[in-house]
C-alpha cells in the first residue's frame, strides 16, 4: 500500500475506486467546459406556480447532491445550490431514453455520492405532496467530491443532525458551509452591515481610502505588535495595529472626510471577543468634535439595525438591544462609581492601585494611571453596559491621542460605544497640538521602559505632519466582527470569521 492510500478511510478508498471507474467509462468528473446555469433554487421555489410555469420549461441547475430516496427506476434528490436547496425527480426512462441504462444504473445509482456536484436540466412541477421539483430530463457530474461529508446522523439517505464540533466548524468552515446552510447568513449579514456602513459614509460626501498594512512604526494603539524583516531594506516591519496615523496624516493633507475597513493585527490573547487578525473602520472628518461623532455614530448603528432585521430590537443571547438613536452617555468616573460605589476621579496613581487591591483586581507594577483605571473599568464596569451606552471624558493618561477636554482638567474628549457589555467603538476629538502630542509619546516611552509592552512608540514623521497644522478633526474606529457579532446573535468572534485564527492542525 503506498504512503498516500495508508491515510485513507475506507469510504474515501471507495470514492477513489469510483472515481477510476467513472474515467474507465470515458466520463470526465471534472469537466472543464462551462456548465449553463440559467436558473437557482431559492428563486425556483419562490416563484414558480400556474401563472409561471411556462418559464420553467427549460431549467438547468448545478449544486450539490445532498440527499437521495432511491425507488428503484426513480429518485428523489436534493440538490443544494449556493441559495438553497431543491427536490430533483429522476427516472430512468427519462435520463436514459434508448436501450442503454448505464447512466442511471450505474453512473447514477452506483458511482455518485452524497456531496458529489452535478448538474441537472429539465422542467419544474410540483408533486403530488405540493413540493416544487426539478424533473430531470438530462444529468451530468460536475466534480466527484473524494471526501464525504461528516454527518452524524442519516435517515433515508437525508442528513438531519449537523456537525456541531467547534474544532470542525472553525479549521474546515467549507465543509461547515455545506452541512450547516445557515451559517452563511451570517457572513451574508456580514456583508450587507459593511455595505450599509460604507453607504452612510459615501453619502456623506468621505472618501475611502487604503493605508499600508506593514509600517516601519506600530503606531494608532496601545497593543503589542507581531514583527517582521524586509530583508531588501533590511529593517524591521510591524503589522500595523491600527490605521490612525496614517489617515490623520490624510487629514493634514487637505481631505476632509476619510474611512478606511482595515485589517488590523494585535499579538496578544485570543478568546470569544479577540482573533489576533481583525477588521476595523476608521472614519476621520475634519472640524468636527466627539459630540458630533456621538450623534452621527448612533445615527449609523439604528440605520444598520434596521438593514439587517427591519427593527432597531436586536436580539443578543437572552438580552433585547435596542439600537434606537439617542443611546444614553455616561462619564468614564461616573460608570465606575455607579458600579464601585468609589469615586476615583481626584486619585493619584498609588491610590488608585490600593483601590485595585480593595477591588480584588490584579495589576502589574508596569502599570501607569491610565492602565489602572481602565483595569478597574473593566472589571467592574464594563459589562454592565448592555443597552448601547456611550462612556465620555477619559482621563488623559488612556488616551494620548485624544484632544484634552475643553472645561475638564485631566480629562479627555473621547468616548467608548458599550453594548452587550463590551467594547465596539473608540472615538476621540483628535489631538492636533504637535508639541502636547510628542509629550504624550514621551509619556507612553516612560511606560515603556517600565515594562509595559503596549505603550506607543514615538512616531516622529507623525508628528512632523502634525507640525504642519491638522484641522480641529473627529475620529472613529468601529469593531467590525464585534458589530457583527451583536447583529448576528453570535457568541464568539470565531462565528464570525470564515477563516480564525487556530493552532496547527496536529497530523
Amino acid at each position: 500500500m503506498s504512503t498516500t492510500t495508508q491515510h485513507l478511510s475506507e469510504q474515501e478508498l471507495i470514492r477513489r475506486d469510483k472515481l477510476k471507474q467513472l474515467q474507465e467509462l470515458g466520463i470526465d468528473p471534472y469537466p472543464a467546459a462551462e456548465y449553463p446555469v440559467n436558473a437557482v433554487s431559492t428563486d425556483i421555489k419562490a416563484r414558480f406556480n400556474e401563472e409561471t410555469k411556462e418559464q420553467f420549461q427549460d431549467i438547468c441547475l448545478a449544486g450539490r447532491v445532498m440527499a437521495v430516496r432511491d425507488m428503484g427506476k426513480a429518485c428523489f434528490v436534493q440538490v443544494q445550490d449556493g441559495s438553497g436547496r431543491i427536490q430533483a425527480y429522476m427516472r430512468r426512462d427519462d435520463i436514459c431514453p434508448g436501450e442503454d441504462k448505464s447512466l442511471f444504473d450505474v453512473v447514477f445509482k452506483k458511482l455518485t455520492d452524497i456531496g458529489d456536484i452535478v448538474g441537472v436540466k429539465g422542467y419544474v412541477f410540483t408533486t403530488k405532496t405540493g413540493e416544487t421539483s426539478i424533473h430531470v430530463r438530462e444529468f451530468s457530474i460536475l466534480s466527484k467530491a473524494l471526501r464525504p461529508l461528516p454527518i452524524v446522523k442519516e435517515k433515508d439517505g437525508e442528513a438531519f443532525d449537523a456537525v456541531t464540533d467547534l474544532e470542525f466548524k472553525y479549521r474546515q468552515r467549507y465543509a461547515d458551509l455545506i452541512i450547516n446552510p445557515q451559517v452563511k447568513e451570517v457572513f451574508v449579514k456580514r456583508t450587507k452591515l459593511m455595505q450599509t456602513i460604507r453607504q452612510y459614509y459615501n453619502d456623506m460626501g468621505f472618501l475611502e481610502v487604503e493605508t499600508p498594512i506593514l509600517q516601519p512604526i506600530p503606531g494608532g494603539a496601545a497593543a503589542r505588535p507581531f514583527i517582521t524583516h524586509h530583508n531588501t531594506l533590511d529593517m524591521p516591519l510591524y503589522l500595523r495595529i491600527a490605521n490612525e496615523l496614517y489617515l490623520k496624516r490624510l487629514i493634514v493633507g487637505g481631505f476632509e472626510g476619510v474611512f478606511e475597513f482595515a485589517k488590523d493585527f494585535r499579538n496578544e490573547g485570543m478568546d470569544r471577543t479577540h482573533n489576533p487578525e481583525f477588521t476595523v473602520m476608521e472614519m476621520y472628518v475634519a472640524y468636527k468634535d466627539y459630540e458630533w461623532m456621538m450623534d452621527k455614530t448612533e445615527a449609523l448603528l439604528e440605520k444598520v439595525a434596521m438593514a439587517l432585521h427591519g427593527t432597531t430590537e436586536v436580539q443578543v443571547g437572552d438580552n433585547v438591544i435596542n439600537f434606537k438613536a439617542p443611546f444614553r452617555r455616561v462619564t468614564m468616573y461616573e460608570a465606575i462609581q455607579e458600579h464601585t460605589g468609589i469615586d476615583i476621579s481626584n486619585m493619584n496613581e498609588d491610590e488608585l492601585r490600593d483601590t485595585c487591591r480593595q477591588l480584588g483586581i490584579h495589576v502589574e507594577a508596569s502599570m501607569g494611571k491610565g492602565k489602572l483605571v481602565d483595569e478597574i473599568f473593566g472589571a467592574k464596569a464594563e459589562g454592565h453596559y448592555i443597552q448601547p451606552t456611550f462612556i465620555t471624558d477619559y482621563p488623559v493618561e488612556m488616551s494620548p491621542l485624544t484632544k484634552k477636554h475643553r472645561s475638564k482638567p485631566g480629562l479627555v474628549e473621547r468616548f467608548e460605544l458599550m453594548a452587550n457589555g463590551k467594547e465596539i467603538a473608540n472615538a476621540y476629538s483628535e489631538l492636533n497640538d504637535p508639541i502636547d502630542q510628542r509629550e504624550r509619546f514621551e509619556e507612553q516611552l516612560k511606560l515603556m521602559q517600565r515594562g509595559d509592552d503596549e505603550a506607543m512608540f514615538i512616531d516622529h514623521d507623525f508628528l512632523r505632519a502634525l507640525e504642519y497644522g491638522m484641522p480641529p478633526t473627529s475620529g472613529i474606529g468601529i469593531g467590525i466582527d464585534r458589530l457583527t457579532m451583536l447583529m448576528t446573535n453570535q457568541p464568539s468572534i470565531q462565528d464570525v470569521l470564515f477563516f480564525p485564527q487556530m493552532r496547527i492542525e496536529k497530523e
